[in-house]
């Protein structure tokens, strides 16, 4: 990728973690730390490889993206802003009663999300119906599907992940979002579900991995993905909790937490607002 697009990207992801500090600083309430582990991988695929149209955000030939890991609605919100789907400003309403920015994804009022998420493990079955549907209708759209890695403790993800090699759903991508933390702390105490590669390649799927935070890393993730057309394939990025908050950084406390005034300010700080 060249230098001056990997700027460019980095410009868009930077915003997407202001936006995402924002809407949860406005609502005191909501989920920084897995959303900005993930705001480098939303802005690369709205604006590198998803084909979707803010103008048109029910297109029927569109590539769906499910955020199965739905709590972290603020980096969703925060990149379809970014991409003209919904206003900026319309961040700062988040989890407000009158909002249509409720605290996970809502397909039916919220323009650009294509499936309503937040019981953990359900997204991944969605994202294979959708799949299928697509295959069965001869259509070229490709589904994605967002999961988090103490998401992967859930055995409907499994079900479906065994779903999709069956059916042979090449059209499929999960991304699994490995950060290494969830609410009650270490995934690898809680209950690891790592390591991933033995455990997906067993059930069917092409395996590969990727420096969430680096541009050209994701980029050849998704081209070795895209090279694999005869079964389901599953990025295992590699990514930091927090990522671009100084405080919040591989900090379990600011899973599900929202910053008071002064760590307001310091977030913006380190995020090149102030």
């Amino acid at each position: 990728m060249e230098t001056k697009r990997i700027e460019e990207l980095q410009e868009i992801a930077r915003r997407v973690r202001v936006g995402i500090i924002d809407a949860v600083y406005s609502a005191s309430s909501g989920h920084p730390g897995g959303s900005l582990s993930i705001a480098d991988l939303l802005t690369y695929l709205y604006f590198e490889k998803l084909n979707v149209d803010p103008k048109n955000p029910k297109w029927e030939d569109r590539d769906r993206l499910v955020l199965s890991k739905g709590h972290c609605a603020p980096g969703l919100y925060s990149v379809l802003a970014q991409k003209g789907f919904i206003p900026v400003e319309d961040l700062k309403t988040f989890r407000k009663t009158s909002s249509y920015l409720q605290g996970h994804p809502d397909m039916k009022h919220t323009p650009g999300v294509d499936m309503s998420s937040g019981s953990l493990g359900q997204g991944t079955s969605v994202s294979c119906g959708m799949a299928l549907s697509a295959k069965i209708s001869g259509k070229k759209n490709r589904v994605y599907a967002i999961l988090g890695d103490g998401e992967t403790e859930e055995g409907q993800v499994w079900e479906a992940a065994m779903f999709a090699a069956h059916y042979g759903l090449s059209n499929l991508c999960w991304i699994v979002d490995f950060n290494g933390l969830q609410i009650d702390g270490p995934i690898a105490e809680v209950m690891n579900p790592a390591p991933y590669e033995g455990k997906f390649t067993g059930f069917g799927w092409n395996v590969i991995d990727a420096d969430a935070h680096d541009f050209n890393s994701l980029e050849a993730a998704f081209k070795a993905a895209e090279a694999c057309t005869d079964k389901p394939r599953v990025i295992i990025q590699h990514s930091t909790k927090g990522k671009g908050v100084s405080y919040m950084e591989n900090n379990v406390a600011w899973h599900g937490s929202a910053p008071n005034a002064e760590q307001y300010e310091v977030a913006m700080q380190d995020l090149g607002e102030r």
